[in-house]
Protein backbone atom coordinates (compact mmCIF):
# COMPACT_ATOMS: atom_id res chain seq x y z
CA UNK A 1 0.00 0.00 0.00
CA UNK A 2 1.44 3.31 -0.79
CA UNK A 3 0.77 6.66 1.26
CA UNK A 4 1.03 10.19 0.42
CA UNK A 5 0.64 13.62 2.80
CA UNK A 6 -1.23 16.23 -0.08
CA UNK A 7 -0.19 19.95 1.79
CA UNK A 8 -2.05 22.86 0.02
CA UNK A 9 -0.63 25.64 1.15
CA UNK A 10 -1.37 29.30 0.86
CA UNK A 11 -1.61 32.78 2.63
CA UNK A 12 -3.19 31.63 6.42
CA UNK A 13 -4.02 28.25 5.56
CA UNK A 14 -3.24 25.12 5.16
CA UNK A 15 -5.75 22.17 3.55
CA UNK A 16 -3.84 18.53 4.28
CA UNK A 17 -5.11 15.11 3.04
CA UNK A 18 -3.58 11.77 3.95
CA UNK A 19 -3.56 9.29 0.68
CA UNK A 20 -3.71 5.68 0.60
CA UNK A 21 -3.84 3.74 -2.36
CA UNK A 22 -4.02 -0.52 -2.50
CA UNK A 23 -4.58 -1.25 -6.42
CA UNK A 24 -7.30 0.92 -7.10
CA UNK A 25 -8.52 1.26 -3.59
CA UNK A 26 -7.92 4.60 -2.67
CA UNK A 27 -8.97 5.97 0.75
CA UNK A 28 -8.49 8.91 2.99
CA UNK A 29 -6.48 8.32 6.45
CA UNK A 30 -6.96 12.06 7.72
CA UNK A 31 -7.17 15.52 6.66
CA UNK A 32 -8.31 18.83 7.90
CA UNK A 33 -7.94 22.67 7.56
CA UNK A 34 -5.46 24.42 9.69
CA UNK A 35 -5.44 28.51 9.58
CA UNK A 36 -1.63 29.79 10.84
CA UNK A 37 0.07 32.47 11.98
CA UNK A 38 3.81 30.64 11.61
CA UNK A 39 3.68 28.46 9.03
CA UNK A 40 6.51 26.02 10.10
CA UNK A 41 5.01 25.56 13.03
CA UNK A 42 1.67 24.55 11.35
CA UNK A 43 3.54 22.13 9.01
CA UNK A 44 4.41 20.74 11.73
CA UNK A 45 1.76 20.12 13.62
CA UNK A 46 -0.01 18.44 10.62
CA UNK A 47 2.99 16.10 10.40
CA UNK A 48 2.77 15.11 14.06
CA UNK A 49 -1.43 14.78 13.81
CA UNK A 50 -1.09 12.78 10.81
CA UNK A 51 2.12 10.24 11.55
CA UNK A 52 3.75 11.66 8.40
CA UNK A 53 7.20 11.98 9.65
CA UNK A 54 8.56 9.62 6.88
CA UNK A 55 5.26 9.69 4.28
CA UNK A 56 5.79 11.23 0.77
CA UNK A 57 4.95 14.36 0.76
CA UNK A 58 3.09 16.61 -2.24
CA UNK A 59 2.65 20.50 -2.35
CA UNK A 60 1.32 22.96 -4.62
CA UNK A 61 4.00 25.73 -6.10
CA UNK A 62 2.83 29.25 -5.88
CA UNK A 63 2.69 32.21 -8.48
CA UNK A 64 3.16 30.07 -11.38
CA UNK A 65 2.27 31.04 -14.61
CA UNK A 66 0.50 29.43 -17.66
CA UNK A 67 1.84 30.23 -21.50
CA UNK A 68 0.61 28.66 -24.74
CA UNK A 69 2.52 28.05 -27.94
CA UNK A 70 1.73 25.85 -30.94
CA UNK A 71 4.03 23.61 -32.78
CA UNK A 72 3.86 21.32 -35.92
CA UNK A 73 3.16 17.91 -35.20
CA UNK A 74 6.02 16.47 -37.32
CA UNK A 75 9.09 18.46 -35.09
CA UNK A 76 11.15 15.52 -33.39
CA UNK A 77 11.12 15.60 -29.68
CA UNK A 78 14.68 17.81 -29.67
CA UNK A 79 13.70 20.43 -32.34
CA UNK A 80 10.33 20.89 -29.87
CA UNK A 81 12.25 21.55 -26.96
CA UNK A 82 14.66 23.82 -28.31
CA UNK A 83 11.09 26.18 -30.37
CA UNK A 84 9.65 25.82 -26.59
CA UNK A 85 12.96 27.08 -24.83
CA UNK A 86 13.04 30.04 -27.56
CA UNK A 87 9.11 30.80 -27.28
CA UNK A 88 9.68 30.82 -23.66
CA UNK A 89 13.13 32.95 -23.75
CA UNK A 90 11.49 35.29 -25.96
CA UNK A 91 8.69 35.90 -23.87
CA UNK A 92 10.59 36.41 -20.88
CA UNK A 93 12.84 39.14 -22.94
CA UNK A 94 9.30 40.73 -23.79
CA UNK A 95 8.49 41.24 -20.45
CA UNK A 96 12.20 42.48 -19.29
CA UNK A 97 12.42 38.79 -16.90
CA UNK A 98 15.61 37.04 -16.05
CA UNK A 99 14.33 33.30 -18.13
CA UNK A 100 17.19 31.92 -15.49
CA UNK A 101 14.76 32.80 -12.26
CA UNK A 102 11.72 30.36 -13.60
CA UNK A 103 11.77 26.50 -13.29
CA UNK A 104 9.45 25.71 -16.20
CA UNK A 105 7.23 22.29 -17.01
CA UNK A 106 5.33 21.66 -20.07
CA UNK A 107 3.07 19.07 -21.68
CA UNK A 108 1.68 18.68 -25.42
CA UNK A 109 -2.00 18.34 -26.09
CA UNK A 110 -3.74 17.86 -29.66
CA UNK A 111 -4.24 21.60 -31.32
CA UNK A 112 -8.02 21.67 -31.14
CA UNK A 113 -8.22 23.90 -34.95
CA UNK A 114 -5.35 22.52 -36.59
CA UNK A 115 -4.46 18.89 -36.76
CA UNK A 116 -1.21 19.43 -38.12
CA UNK A 117 0.23 21.33 -35.22
CA UNK A 118 0.28 20.67 -30.93
CA UNK A 119 -0.60 22.61 -27.83
CA UNK A 120 1.97 23.54 -26.21
CA UNK A 121 0.56 24.36 -21.88
CA UNK A 122 3.77 25.68 -20.64
CA UNK A 123 4.34 26.24 -16.65
CA UNK A 124 6.73 28.32 -15.21
CA UNK A 125 7.44 28.99 -11.73
CA UNK A 126 9.95 31.20 -9.75
CA UNK A 127 12.99 29.20 -8.05
CA UNK A 128 13.07 31.16 -4.93
CA UNK A 129 8.82 30.67 -4.39
CA UNK A 130 9.70 26.93 -5.24
CA UNK A 131 13.42 26.67 -3.09
CA UNK A 132 10.92 28.61 -0.19
CA UNK A 133 8.47 26.21 0.12
CA UNK A 134 11.25 23.29 -0.05
CA UNK A 135 13.18 24.91 2.81
CA UNK A 136 9.38 24.91 5.01
CA UNK A 137 9.57 21.19 4.35
CA UNK A 138 12.62 20.47 4.97
CA UNK A 139 13.56 17.66 7.43
CA UNK A 140 10.82 15.59 5.50
CA UNK A 141 9.82 13.53 2.76
CA UNK A 142 8.44 16.24 -0.24
CA UNK A 143 8.50 13.82 -3.46
CA UNK A 144 6.01 16.67 -5.49
CA UNK A 145 5.36 19.90 -6.17
CA UNK A 146 3.24 20.77 -8.36
CA UNK A 147 0.50 23.39 -9.88
CA UNK A 148 -3.08 23.36 -8.82
CA UNK A 149 -4.03 23.79 -12.57
CA UNK A 150 -2.85 20.67 -13.51
CA UNK A 151 -3.77 18.58 -10.76
CA UNK A 152 -6.62 19.37 -9.82
CA UNK A 153 -8.52 17.06 -12.59
CA UNK A 154 -6.59 14.46 -10.64
CA UNK A 155 -10.30 13.96 -8.53
CA UNK A 156 -12.23 13.68 -11.65
CA UNK A 157 -13.95 9.98 -12.77
CA UNK A 158 -13.50 11.05 -16.67
CA UNK A 159 -16.11 9.75 -18.98
CA UNK A 160 -16.25 9.42 -22.46
CA UNK A 161 -17.55 12.63 -24.62
CA UNK A 162 -17.94 14.86 -21.90
CA UNK A 163 -16.33 18.11 -21.77
CA UNK A 164 -16.04 19.60 -18.24
CA UNK A 165 -14.47 22.54 -16.33
CA UNK A 166 -13.10 22.37 -13.19
CA UNK A 167 -13.56 26.50 -11.16
CA UNK A 168 -11.07 25.59 -8.56
CA UNK A 169 -11.34 28.77 -6.12
CA UNK A 170 -8.85 28.90 -3.62
CA UNK A 171 -6.81 31.75 -2.94
CA UNK A 172 -6.90 32.76 -6.60
CA UNK A 173 -9.46 30.84 -8.98
CA UNK A 174 -8.12 28.48 -11.30
CA UNK A 175 -10.16 27.32 -14.50
CA UNK A 176 -8.78 24.37 -15.68
CA UNK A 177 -10.99 22.89 -19.06
CA UNK A 178 -10.73 19.65 -20.26
CA UNK A 179 -11.59 18.03 -23.78
CA UNK A 180 -11.88 14.33 -24.33
CA UNK A 181 -10.22 13.71 -21.05
CA UNK A 182 -7.41 15.94 -21.41
CA UNK A 183 -6.26 19.33 -19.78
CA UNK A 184 -6.18 21.85 -23.14
CA UNK A 185 -6.42 25.17 -21.32
CA UNK A 186 -5.93 26.31 -17.83
CA UNK A 187 -6.87 29.62 -16.64
CA UNK A 188 -6.16 32.20 -13.64
CA UNK A 189 -8.31 34.68 -12.11
CA UNK A 190 -6.37 37.10 -9.42
CA UNK A 191 -9.94 37.47 -7.38
CA UNK A 192 -10.90 34.22 -5.27
CA UNK A 193 -11.54 33.00 -1.81
CA UNK A 194 -8.85 35.00 -0.55
CA UNK A 195 -10.72 38.36 -1.42
CA UNK A 196 -13.56 36.84 0.13
CA UNK A 197 -11.95 36.16 3.49
CA UNK A 198 -10.00 39.41 3.82
CA UNK A 199 -13.13 41.20 3.33
CA UNK A 200 -14.47 38.98 6.21
CA UNK A 201 -11.77 38.97 8.16
CA UNK A 202 -11.47 42.99 7.98
CA UNK A 203 -14.81 42.91 9.86
CA UNK A 204 -13.81 39.54 12.16
CA UNK A 205 -10.34 39.85 12.82
CA UNK A 206 -10.10 36.36 12.41
CA UNK A 207 -9.54 33.98 9.21
CA UNK A 208 -10.75 30.96 11.08
CA UNK A 209 -14.21 32.45 11.88
CA UNK A 210 -14.03 34.38 8.53
CA UNK A 211 -14.23 30.85 7.09
CA UNK A 212 -16.66 29.73 9.48
CA UNK A 213 -18.69 32.33 8.15
CA UNK A 214 -18.56 31.31 4.20
CA UNK A 215 -19.38 27.66 5.64
CA UNK A 216 -22.92 28.65 7.44
CA UNK A 217 -23.85 31.21 4.48
CA UNK A 218 -26.49 30.91 2.39
CA UNK A 219 -26.79 32.56 -1.03
CA UNK A 220 -30.46 33.09 -1.68
CA UNK A 221 -31.19 32.35 -5.67
CA UNK A 222 -34.03 33.05 -7.97
CA UNK A 223 -35.56 29.47 -6.60
CA UNK A 224 -35.73 30.82 -3.04
CA UNK A 225 -36.17 34.14 -3.26
CA UNK A 226 -39.18 34.27 -0.71
CA UNK A 227 -35.90 33.24 2.20
CA UNK A 228 -33.67 36.42 0.58
CA UNK A 229 -34.83 38.58 3.02
CA UNK A 230 -33.29 37.20 6.27
CA UNK A 231 -30.57 39.30 7.43
CA UNK A 232 -26.55 38.23 6.47
CA UNK A 233 -24.62 40.83 7.10
CA UNK A 234 -21.69 39.00 4.71
CA UNK A 235 -23.28 38.79 1.53
CA UNK A 236 -21.66 41.73 0.39
CA UNK A 237 -18.15 40.60 1.22
CA UNK A 238 -19.00 37.26 -0.78
CA UNK A 239 -21.14 38.08 -3.85
CA UNK A 240 -19.47 40.65 -5.79
CA UNK A 241 -16.41 37.94 -5.78
CA UNK A 242 -18.34 35.55 -6.84
CA UNK A 243 -20.27 37.39 -9.53
CA UNK A 244 -16.80 37.86 -10.82
CA UNK A 245 -15.81 34.76 -11.58
CA UNK A 246 -19.06 33.07 -12.85
CA UNK A 247 -18.62 36.08 -15.46
CA UNK A 248 -15.16 35.25 -16.27
CA UNK A 249 -16.28 31.43 -16.43
CA UNK A 250 -19.56 32.17 -19.14
CA UNK A 251 -16.97 34.11 -21.05
CA UNK A 252 -14.81 31.10 -21.38
CA UNK A 253 -17.21 28.80 -22.11
CA UNK A 254 -19.12 31.04 -24.63
CA UNK A 255 -15.68 31.18 -26.19
CA UNK A 256 -14.30 27.27 -26.14
CA UNK A 257 -14.32 25.82 -29.39
CA UNK A 258 -15.93 22.96 -27.90
CA UNK A 259 -19.32 23.06 -25.92
CA UNK A 260 -18.70 22.36 -22.34
CA UNK A 261 -21.30 19.63 -20.75
CA UNK A 262 -20.51 20.09 -17.09
CA UNK A 263 -18.43 22.50 -14.50
CA UNK A 264 -17.14 21.50 -11.30
CA UNK A 265 -16.93 23.53 -8.41
CA UNK A 266 -14.32 23.10 -5.79
CA UNK A 267 -12.10 24.96 -3.36
CA UNK A 268 -12.90 27.23 0.26
CA UNK A 269 -15.70 28.89 -1.78
CA UNK A 270 -17.21 25.96 -3.05
CA UNK A 271 -18.39 25.16 0.98
CA UNK A 272 -20.49 28.01 0.90
CA UNK A 273 -24.32 26.88 0.92
CA UNK A 274 -26.11 27.22 -3.19
CA UNK A 275 -22.94 27.84 -4.80
CA UNK A 276 -23.42 25.53 -7.16
CA UNK A 277 -27.04 26.95 -7.73
CA UNK A 278 -25.83 30.47 -8.37
CA UNK A 279 -23.32 29.08 -11.28
CA UNK A 280 -26.03 27.22 -12.61
CA UNK A 281 -28.16 30.52 -12.87
CA UNK A 282 -25.82 32.08 -14.77
CA UNK A 283 -24.47 29.25 -17.10
CA UNK A 284 -28.49 27.60 -17.36
CA UNK A 285 -27.34 25.65 -20.65
CA UNK A 286 -24.30 23.78 -18.53
CA UNK A 287 -24.65 21.62 -15.62
CA UNK A 288 -23.20 23.01 -12.30
CA UNK A 289 -22.15 21.21 -9.41
CA UNK A 290 -19.66 20.78 -6.60
CA UNK A 291 -16.73 18.55 -7.33
CA UNK A 292 -16.59 15.34 -5.59
CA UNK A 293 -13.69 13.16 -5.63
CA UNK A 294 -14.51 10.04 -7.34
CA UNK A 295 -13.53 7.01 -4.93
CA UNK A 296 -15.68 8.80 -1.97
CA UNK A 297 -18.83 7.18 -1.46
CA UNK A 298 -21.77 9.40 0.30
CA UNK A 299 -21.80 7.23 3.46
CA UNK A 300 -18.46 6.58 3.98
CA UNK A 301 -17.55 6.07 7.54
CA UNK A 302 -20.83 8.72 8.05
CA UNK A 303 -18.58 11.99 7.14
CA UNK A 304 -20.39 14.35 5.66
CA UNK A 305 -19.43 14.98 2.10
CA UNK A 306 -18.67 18.43 2.25
CA UNK A 307 -16.34 17.78 4.84
CA UNK A 308 -13.66 16.07 2.36
CA UNK A 309 -14.60 18.59 -0.20
CA UNK A 310 -13.31 21.09 1.55
CA UNK A 311 -9.85 19.65 1.22
CA UNK A 312 -10.05 18.82 -2.05
CA UNK A 313 -6.95 20.58 -3.49
CA UNK A 314 -5.03 18.67 -1.08
CA UNK A 315 -6.59 15.17 -1.77
CA UNK A 316 -5.47 15.85 -5.40
CA UNK A 317 -2.02 16.93 -4.64
CA UNK A 318 -1.65 13.60 -2.58
CA UNK A 319 -2.99 11.70 -5.64
CA UNK A 320 -0.29 13.05 -7.84
CA UNK A 321 1.96 11.97 -5.11
CA UNK A 322 0.84 8.87 -5.72
CA UNK A 323 1.55 8.76 -9.58
CA UNK A 324 -1.45 9.68 -10.55
CA UNK A 325 -2.58 12.86 -12.98
CA UNK A 326 0.09 14.52 -15.55
CA UNK A 327 3.74 12.94 -15.68
CA UNK A 328 6.11 15.20 -16.04
CA UNK A 329 4.87 18.72 -13.90
CA UNK A 330 6.73 17.85 -10.82
CA UNK A 331 9.00 21.03 -10.35
CA UNK A 332 10.40 19.54 -7.14
CA UNK A 333 14.06 18.22 -8.91
CA UNK A 334 14.69 14.82 -7.25
CA UNK A 335 17.97 14.67 -5.16
CA UNK A 336 20.68 12.25 -3.98
CA UNK A 337 18.70 12.00 -0.66
CA UNK A 338 15.69 11.28 -2.30
CA UNK A 339 17.19 8.29 -3.57
CA UNK A 340 19.05 6.96 -0.61
CA UNK A 341 17.00 3.81 1.24
CA UNK A 342 15.03 5.13 4.10
CA UNK A 343 16.51 2.95 6.65
CA UNK A 344 19.41 5.74 6.36
CA UNK A 345 16.94 8.32 7.53
CA UNK A 346 15.73 6.43 10.50
CA UNK A 347 16.64 7.04 14.76
CA UNK A 348 18.93 4.76 15.89
CA UNK A 349 18.45 4.24 19.89
CA UNK A 350 17.64 7.77 20.32
CA UNK A 351 18.99 9.43 23.77
CA UNK A 352 15.82 11.02 24.53
CA UNK A 353 13.51 7.42 24.64
CA UNK A 354 12.27 6.97 28.24
CA UNK A 355 13.33 4.02 30.69
CA UNK A 356 16.47 3.44 28.71
CA UNK A 357 19.79 4.39 30.15
CA UNK A 358 21.49 4.24 27.61
CA UNK A 359 24.66 1.64 27.01
CA UNK A 360 28.47 3.29 25.49
CA UNK A 361 26.65 2.44 21.65
CA UNK A 362 23.28 4.02 21.88
CA UNK A 363 23.44 7.29 20.06
CA UNK A 364 21.47 9.73 18.35
CA UNK A 365 20.97 8.72 14.18
CA UNK A 366 18.85 11.48 13.50
CA UNK A 367 19.65 13.65 10.31
CA UNK A 368 17.32 15.94 11.76
CA UNK A 369 19.66 16.39 14.85
CA UNK A 370 23.33 17.51 15.82
CA UNK A 371 25.47 14.98 15.41
CA UNK A 372 28.48 14.15 17.90
CA UNK A 373 31.78 13.28 16.08
CA UNK A 374 31.45 9.51 16.41
CA UNK A 375 28.47 9.58 14.98
CA UNK A 376 29.61 12.17 12.08
CA UNK A 377 31.98 9.52 11.29
CA UNK A 378 29.97 6.53 10.92
CA UNK A 379 27.65 8.18 8.84
CA UNK A 380 30.05 9.40 6.73
CA UNK A 381 31.71 5.76 6.09
CA UNK A 382 28.03 4.94 6.04
CA UNK A 383 27.28 7.30 3.03
CA UNK A 384 30.74 6.53 1.42
CA UNK A 385 30.09 2.35 1.73
CA UNK A 386 26.49 3.21 0.33
CA UNK A 387 27.39 5.63 -2.50
CA UNK A 388 30.03 3.21 -3.62
CA UNK A 389 27.93 0.63 -4.18
CA UNK A 390 25.44 2.96 -5.54
CA UNK A 391 27.66 3.81 -7.95
CA UNK A 392 29.51 0.63 -8.58
CA UNK A 393 25.77 -1.26 -9.09
CA UNK A 394 24.61 1.73 -11.14
CA UNK A 395 27.71 1.17 -13.61
CA UNK A 396 26.94 -2.15 -13.75
CA UNK A 397 23.79 -2.35 -14.58
CA UNK A 398 24.08 0.22 -17.20
CA UNK A 399 27.13 -1.38 -19.03
CA UNK A 400 25.15 -4.79 -18.20
CA UNK A 401 21.92 -2.90 -19.93
CA UNK A 402 24.25 -1.27 -22.64
CA UNK A 403 25.73 -4.49 -23.47
CA UNK A 404 22.61 -6.92 -23.86
CA UNK A 405 20.96 -3.54 -25.60
CA UNK A 406 24.05 -3.69 -28.39
CA UNK A 407 24.05 -7.42 -28.13
CA UNK A 408 20.16 -7.38 -29.51
CA UNK A 409 20.93 -4.68 -31.70
CA UNK A 410 23.51 -6.86 -33.26
CA UNK A 411 21.69 -10.14 -33.40
CA UNK A 412 18.75 -8.20 -35.07
CA UNK A 413 21.03 -6.75 -37.37
CA UNK A 414 22.61 -9.88 -38.28
CA UNK A 415 18.93 -11.75 -38.55
CA UNK A 416 18.38 -8.73 -40.94
CA UNK A 417 21.55 -9.21 -43.05
CA UNK A 418 21.18 -12.95 -43.20
CA UNK A 419 17.42 -12.56 -44.51
CA UNK A 420 18.39 -9.69 -46.87
CA UNK A 421 21.17 -11.73 -47.98
CA UNK A 422 18.88 -15.04 -48.98
CA UNK A 423 16.77 -13.04 -50.47
CA UNK A 424 18.93 -11.53 -53.09
CA UNK A 425 20.36 -15.28 -53.44
CA UNK A 426 17.11 -16.39 -54.41
CA UNK A 427 16.53 -12.94 -56.58
CA UNK A 428 20.25 -13.86 -58.30
CA UNK A 429 19.07 -17.60 -59.09
CA UNK A 430 15.31 -16.45 -60.37
CA UNK A 431 17.22 -14.22 -62.36
CA UNK A 432 20.00 -16.03 -63.66
CA UNK A 433 17.15 -19.03 -64.62
CA UNK A 434 14.81 -16.30 -66.40
CA UNK A 435 18.12 -15.09 -68.41
CA UNK A 436 18.65 -18.52 -69.51
CA UNK A 437 14.89 -18.45 -70.58
CA UNK A 438 15.15 -15.08 -72.17
CA UNK A 439 18.68 -16.57 -74.49
CA UNK A 440 16.94 -19.87 -75.74
CA UNK A 441 13.74 -17.67 -76.28
CA UNK A 442 16.06 -15.15 -78.02
CA UNK A 443 18.07 -17.71 -80.15
CA UNK A 444 14.32 -19.31 -81.20
CA UNK A 445 13.28 -15.95 -82.59
CA UNK A 446 16.56 -15.22 -84.34
CA UNK A 447 16.37 -18.68 -85.75
CA UNK A 448 12.73 -18.33 -86.71
CA UNK A 449 13.61 -14.74 -87.69
CA UNK A 450 16.44 -16.29 -90.71
CA UNK A 451 14.28 -19.41 -91.61
CA UNK A 452 11.28 -16.93 -92.57
CA UNK A 453 14.25 -14.81 -94.24
CA UNK A 454 15.44 -16.94 -96.13
CA UNK A 455 12.27 -18.73 -96.94
CA UNK A 456 11.32 -15.32 -98.45
CA UNK A 457 14.45 -14.76 -100.44
CA UNK A 458 13.85 -17.90 -102.00
CA UNK A 459 10.27 -17.93 -103.02
CA UNK A 460 11.08 -14.19 -104.37
CA UNK A 461 14.30 -15.69 -106.19
CA UNK A 462 12.37 -18.25 -107.88
CA UNK A 463 9.58 -16.48 -109.91
CA UNK A 464 12.41 -14.04 -110.52
CA UNK A 465 14.67 -16.95 -111.89
CA UNK A 466 11.82 -18.48 -114.26
CA UNK A 467 11.56 -15.03 -115.60
CA UNK A 468 15.39 -14.50 -116.12
CA UNK A 469 15.52 -18.20 -117.75
CA UNK A 470 12.44 -17.36 -119.70
CA UNK A 471 14.45 -14.61 -121.86
CA UNK A 472 17.96 -15.81 -122.06
CA UNK A 473 16.92 -19.37 -123.02
CA UNK A 474 18.23 -19.43 -127.09
CA UNK A 475 16.12 -21.02 -129.75
CA UNK A 476 16.24 -25.13 -129.75
CA UNK A 477 16.40 -25.45 -126.41
CA UNK A 478 14.28 -27.15 -123.98
CA UNK A 479 14.27 -26.81 -120.20
CA UNK A 480 12.53 -30.30 -118.91
CA UNK A 481 13.32 -29.53 -115.17
CA UNK A 482 13.97 -27.15 -112.57
CA UNK A 483 14.60 -28.09 -109.10
CA UNK A 484 15.44 -26.18 -106.09
CA UNK A 485 16.65 -28.81 -104.14
CA UNK A 486 18.22 -27.10 -100.84
CA UNK A 487 18.45 -23.55 -99.41
CA UNK A 488 19.48 -21.31 -102.71
CA UNK A 489 20.72 -24.35 -104.65
CA UNK A 490 19.02 -24.68 -108.22
CA UNK A 491 19.43 -27.54 -110.54
CA UNK A 492 18.35 -27.26 -114.27
CA UNK A 493 18.09 -29.89 -116.57
CA UNK A 494 17.97 -29.21 -120.47
CA UNK A 495 18.35 -30.77 -124.14
CA UNK A 496 18.84 -29.48 -127.78
CA UNK A 497 19.55 -30.78 -130.46
CA UNK A 498 23.31 -29.59 -130.43
CA UNK A 499 26.14 -28.73 -127.94
CA UNK A 500 26.00 -25.09 -129.56
CA UNK A 501 22.78 -24.64 -128.02
CA UNK A 502 23.40 -25.59 -125.13
CA UNK A 503 26.35 -24.21 -124.42
CA UNK A 504 24.47 -20.87 -125.28
CA UNK A 505 22.53 -21.55 -122.32
CA UNK A 506 25.48 -22.33 -119.81
CA UNK A 507 26.76 -18.77 -120.98
CA UNK A 508 24.17 -16.82 -120.52
CA UNK A 509 23.05 -17.93 -116.99
CA UNK A 510 26.35 -17.62 -115.68
CA UNK A 511 27.26 -14.34 -117.81
CA UNK A 512 23.70 -12.91 -116.57
CA UNK A 513 24.03 -14.19 -113.14
CA UNK A 514 20.93 -15.65 -112.88
CA UNK A 515 22.91 -18.59 -111.14
CA UNK A 516 25.93 -18.58 -109.46
CA UNK A 517 28.76 -20.66 -108.49
CA UNK A 518 27.39 -22.17 -112.53
CA UNK A 519 28.57 -25.89 -113.16
CA UNK A 520 27.21 -27.93 -115.88
CA UNK A 521 28.31 -31.55 -116.98
CA UNK A 522 29.47 -31.87 -121.11
CA UNK A 523 26.44 -33.27 -122.35
CA UNK A 524 25.66 -36.48 -123.56
CA UNK A 525 23.35 -38.10 -126.37
CA UNK A 526 20.07 -40.21 -125.25
CA UNK A 527 20.34 -42.09 -128.62
CA UNK A 528 21.77 -41.33 -132.29
CA UNK A 529 19.10 -39.49 -133.22
CA UNK A 530 18.02 -38.56 -130.07
CA UNK A 531 18.77 -35.35 -128.12
CA UNK A 532 21.22 -33.58 -126.30
CA UNK A 533 20.71 -33.52 -122.09
CA UNK A 534 22.49 -31.71 -119.83
CA UNK A 535 22.49 -30.67 -116.28
CA UNK A 536 23.55 -27.17 -114.88
CA UNK A 537 23.73 -26.55 -111.23
CA UNK A 538 23.90 -23.29 -109.19
CA UNK A 539 22.64 -20.86 -106.22
CA UNK A 540 20.44 -18.10 -106.78
CA UNK A 541 22.35 -15.16 -106.32
CA UNK A 542 20.52 -13.73 -102.80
Amino acid sequence: MSTCLGLYIEDNIIKYAKVSKDNDIVKIDSFGIKFYDKINEAISQVIEETYSYKVPISVNISNENYNYFYLFSLLNKKDMQNVIKTEFESQCYDKGQNKDAFETRYVLVNDLQDKEKVKVIHVSSNKADIARKEQKLEGYRLVSASPMGTTIGNLLDYKDNENVMIVNIEEKTTITTIVDKKIVDVQILEQGANEILGNINAKENSYLKSYEICKSTTIYTQEGKDLQYEENDYLDDIMPTLYNIVGEVRKITNNSLNKIDKIYLTGTASVINNVDIYFQEYLKDIKCEVLKPYFIKSNLNKINIKDYIEVNSAIALALQGLGEGLKGMNFKKETLKDKLPEFLTMEIGSKKEKGQSGSKFNFDMSLKGELTALEQTLVRVLYGILLLIIVYSGISIFLGSSMNKKAEEIAEATRQANTQIATINNDASKLKENTSKYQAMTKRLTDLNESIQEKRKVKNAIPTLLNQIMFSIPKGVQITSIENTSGTKIIINAQANTYDQLGYLKASIKNYKILTNVVSDSGQKTSQDGPITTTIEGDLPI
